[in-house]
């Protein structure tokens, strides 16, 4: 194969490959229509399909099930420009022998860096003294610190050896004086010490750390693993970060221990997301709610599309 058909598939009404990415995927295969599909329905798609043998998706792709995989019978090849691929795609997909790639990595880096400049900001308690320096009124209304400031001499708690955790863990190596301590169940001792890191149990992780920072996936098993326990635990003046889901933590028992200023946290995703308008969470100095914003955006986007090319390229090749 030299040049395989591609339909391009993602949320109606956005943009996430522009010109330069689509010059780019030009370069491996021949883009049915420009236009993405961004429902099955649509009027295109049965002759789309009939042609397509690879679908290039991101966010918002239509779900590729049986009823879908039937009006594509050159299918060979999923390649999904973001991360995860839960709704994007079904056990059918893998039983017809497709093959599917994702751009989770791809998308890992930019999330891996915000939380790096989370953590350092955090270090020095930069985003409640933003708020100090705005009222001065806020002096002395937080309770004295266990926690000193300062990014020297300090424990980092990773929550998640992900693709996220395992680049905020190579993104703090050139630190050597932050500790990183890991929970994550399924690592091991030895792995733990080829990541240069210290594994601990939750709790523990909750007790030492200065910062904790969560990065596990979002299943039934993890849902609140945050919660008033753990909260409890973490030491007067500690941050909470969270860029994983929402749902990983507990936003009552979280408003418990940042209401009155005993903990901070810098939230990139909530649960519910968006949080609701005069949500207390949002009021308060010591709490940073930003719109999910850490994964790819702008000209971040274009890692991922590289990323997809580069799949496009290997599946040709092999």
């Amino acid at each position: 194969m030299e040049r395989p058909r591609i339909v391009v598939a993602h949320m109606e009404g956005l943009r996430f490959f522009d010109e330069t990415d689509m010059t780019a995927i030009a370069e491996v295969g021949d883009v049915l229509d420009p236009e993405p599909i961004g429902r099955w329905d649509d009027p295109r798609a049965d002759d789309l399909l009939a042609r397509a043998q690879v679908i290039l998706g991101h966010w918002g792709c239509p779900r590729i099930d049986a009823s879908v995989l039937d009006r594509a019978p050159d299918l060979g090849l999923v390649a999904y420009a973001a991360g995860t691929l839960r709704e994007v795609v079904t056990a059918d997909v893998f039983t017809r022998g497709l093959r599917v790639t994702s751009g989770a990595d791809a998308n890992a880096a930019p999330v891996a860096e915000f939380t790096l400049g989370a953590i350092l900001l955090a270090g020095k308690d930069a985003f409640w003294r933003r708020e100090l320096a705005r009222d001065l009124g806020l002096f002395g209304t937080k309770p004295t610190p266990e926690v000193p400031i300062g990014n020297y001499d300090r424990t980092i708690g990773i929550i998640g050896a992900s693709l996220v955790g395992r680049r905020v863990i190579d993104l703090l190596r050139p630190f050597p004086h932050l500790s990183v301590v890991l929970y994550d169940p399924f690592v091991t001792e030895e792995a733990a010490d080829a990541l240069g890191v210290t594994k601990v149990e939750l709790d523990e992780l909750c007790a030492t750390a200065d910062i904790v920072s969560i990065h596990a996936p979002d299943l039934p098993s993890t849902r609140h693993m945050i919660a008033g326990p753990q909260l409890a635990a973490m030491r007067t003046g500690a941050t909470l970060i969270n860029t994983a889901r929402g749902a990983l933590v507990d936003h009552d028992a979280l408003l418990a221990e940042v209401d009155g200023g005993r903990l901070s946290a810098i939230l990139d995703v909530t649960d519910p997301e968006p949080l609701p308008a005069g949500h207390p969470l949002l009021a308060l100095p010591n709490v940073v709610v930003t719109p999910h914003l850490a994964g790819s955006e702008g000209t971040e986007l274009r890692r991922m599309t590289a990323h997809a090319v580069e799949e496009i390229r290997r599946w040709v090749a092999s």
